[in-house]
């Protein structure tokens, strides 16, 4: 893996985006804001370790009216995440960690104030609107996604990440944290890949999520999207092999 591409030096000040593909995500597009002054940091997830172990089930399902019951313990674990503002002497993982959970943790947050609801489409504008804070500055869920994380040049955060839709990688009942990061992304990965609810493999006719057709240039930076695959794969799919790709679920995760 090659994290040398990325340092934060820097904490990302965004634009606003304008350009999102044809199912309505977001695209990359940043601009970047030279000033840093937070030193490094020990960071505590562990309020979120315990809201996600009482409140996701072990396949990712989620407990919204759980989440509700305990909003203060979850909007305070938010509020924490939003003081800790990262600086250049963060480690890798430390970073990872920290903007998966924030990522996670106000999805949560999103679904819930807004809950019930069939879907996080049901929202206006769920991932352009600026939702929360990281010190003074106000991000939205694309601004964390595609201006911070997907330039970290690590693809497997697209399934350590969760929006919350049926279709979506599971989010796991374990908070991120900068030593277990790489062991949950890699079995985040594994099992996406593997689930068959997510993806049908086959050698010659593989059906993906559209993750892999939304973000293929994340996944082919160092080869082509099925050597990537196969990576994972415990069906291996031939370099010769017709892609379809599964229409998106974006019924709520519940």
């Amino acid at each position: 893996m090659n994290y040398l591409k990325y340092t934060l030096t820097l904490l990302i000040t965004l634009s606003t985006y304008s350009c999102f593909s044809a199912k309505g995500l977001p695209v990359k597009e940043v601009k970047e804001n030279t000033s840093v002054k937070t030193k490094n940091q020990v960071l505590d997830h562990s309020s979120w370790d315990d809201l996600l172990r009482k409140y996701v089930a072990d396949n990712g399902n989620v407990d919204y009216k759980g989440f509700q019951a305990e909003s203060k313990k979850l909007k305070d674990y938010i509020d924490y995440l939003a003081s800790k503002v990262p600086a250049k002497d963060w480690s890798v993982n430390q970073q990872l960690a920290y903007f998966i959970n924030v990522y996670n943790a106000n999805t949560i947050k999103l679904i819930i104030d807004n809950y019930p609801l069939k879907s996080i489409k049901d929202i206006n504008n769920p991932w352009r609107k600026n939702r929360l804070k990281i010190g003074e500055k106000d991000y939205s869920l694309a601004d964390i996604e595609n201006g911070i994380l997907r330039k970290m040049n690590e693809p497997k955060i697209h399934f350590a990440i969760n929006c919350a839709s049926y279709s979506c990688p599971k989010l796991l009942n374990t908070a991120y944290t900068s030593e277990n990061v790489q062991e949950l992304m890699e079995r985040a990965t594994r099992e996406f890949i593997n689930n068959s609810d997510k993806n049908i493999l086959s050698t010659n006719n593989p059906k993906l999520s559209e993750i892999f057709k939304w973000y293929k240039s994340d996944f082919t930076e160092n080869g082509s999207l099925i050597d990537y695959i196969n990576q994972y794969a415990d069906t291996k799919i031939s370099n010769k092999a017709k892609v379809d790709y599964l229409d998106y679920n974006w019924n709520l995760n519940e």
